[in-house]
């Protein structure tokens, strides 16, 4: 991915929403509970979790039909033992000792674990193989990784060190961040100024410029799906759960409903969109980074997405009349309704970096 764009015009000019950052940060590159046994090693202190927000789900669009009674009895043994990863790999206990657990997914257990040859801490993620009880789900464990090898060495996307298989479990092996989640910092502070949230919105929107040219959409882009390397103010900040993501051709069109509530794109929620929707999420964290509250809000999902659906976010309450004509131009532009006339990941970059 370039230093710098050549292209559409500046029309953020020399008082962008950008331009308040210094050119130093512009120009970087952009279920049930699973138990592994504790090893009683590792770092004691604290590390990133998962909060209690509910996890993305595949919204359902008709009611579930009832699964249809089995003609005959069926040998489940192969199913469960059938390779994932699709080839032979050493033994992640052999190469780790693995520690407390971290957090916990639809599919999987996050523990903390470290490398017996240097000492070096990492995050594994458990996948039970169990639960993976269809073709789609091994499919999904699958492309989840292939996507994370794919985007390996974008600065501000999480780093997978290995994926291993036995007989009971897939586990991938990450960079740990201990940093907690880009959400949890929007709560401490309520809302980030203006110049916090440009040098924010620099890296988030740089994450999905290089997955859509790379051919990958995350689909659920959140604040809780951005997570800090550590403590510090000016902490690097990483893209994590790549669970939804998806590769696509230009032109391409998906119908699948998924994503959370607050971020999902108007196009989502009526089955015909491309890697666009991934702009509109990034609008509505850059909303919430200048305000701290979802531009689209109602008491019931169903309010939600009606909310979306209208597409009409609020610039009049406050903080936002003492918010720069730039910043609200930029997210006003990001959440156009119509995939085609919004902006680019591409553009955002060029026009107001």
């Amino acid at each position: 991915m370039g230093n710098t764009c050549a292209g559409p015009t500046n029309v953020g000019g020399a008082n962008g929403f950008f331009q308040s950052v210094t050119q130093a940060v512009w120009r970087q590159r952009p279920a049930d509970q699973e138990q592994m046994p504790d090893s009683g090693e590792g770092n004691t202190g604290s590390v990133a979790t998962k909060n209690n927000a509910p996890d993305p789900v595949k919204i359902p669009n008709e009611e579930p039909r009832k699964p249809q009674r089995p003609k005959h009895l069926r040998r489940l043994s192969t199913m469960q033992l059938e390779s994932v990863l699709g080839r032979k790999t050493e033994n992640m206990k052999d190469l780790y000792s693995v520690g407390r657990k971290l957090g916990q997914g639809q599919f999987g257990t996050t523990f903390l674990c470290v490398e017996k040859g240097t000492g070096k801490e990492f995050a594994c993620k458990s996948i039970a193989k169990r639960k993976l009880i269809s073709s789609n789900d091994l499919e999904d464990v699958r492309r989840e990784i292939h996507i994370m090898h794919h985007l390996a060495g974008h600065p501000n996307v999480i780093q997978i060190i290995g994926a291993y298989e036995d007989a009971v479990a897939v586990y991938v092996v990450m960079e740990l961040c201990a940093g907690g989640e880009l959400f949890d910092r929007i709560i401490q502070r309520r809302h980030y100024t203006e110049r916090k949230a440009a040098a924010l919105t620099r890296i988030i929107v740089g994450v999905v410029q290089a997955c859509h040219s790379l051919g990958v959409m995350h689909r659920d882009l959140k604040p809780e799906n951005f997570i800090f390397v550590n403590q510090e103010e000016e902490a690097p900040l990483k893209t994590i759960d790549f669970g939804l993501s998806m590769f696509f051709k230009p032109g391409q069109i998906f119908n699948e409903v998924v994503g959370s509530p607050y971020y999902v794109a108007p196009e989502v929620l009526l089955k015909h969109y491309g890697p666009e929707c991934d702009v509109w999420s990034a609008g509505v964290i850059i909303y919430i980074l200048l305000c701290g509250v979802p531009p689209f809000w109602d008491e019931t999902e169903h309010g939600i997405f009606e909310q979306v659906l209208r597409g009409q976010p609020d610039f009049t309450a406050e903080p936002w009349p003492s918010i720069s004509n730039s910043a609200k131009d930029l997210v006003r532009r990001m959440l156009v309704k119509d995939p085609k006339k919004r902006l680019t990941a591409y553009e955002v970059l060029c026009e107001y970096a």
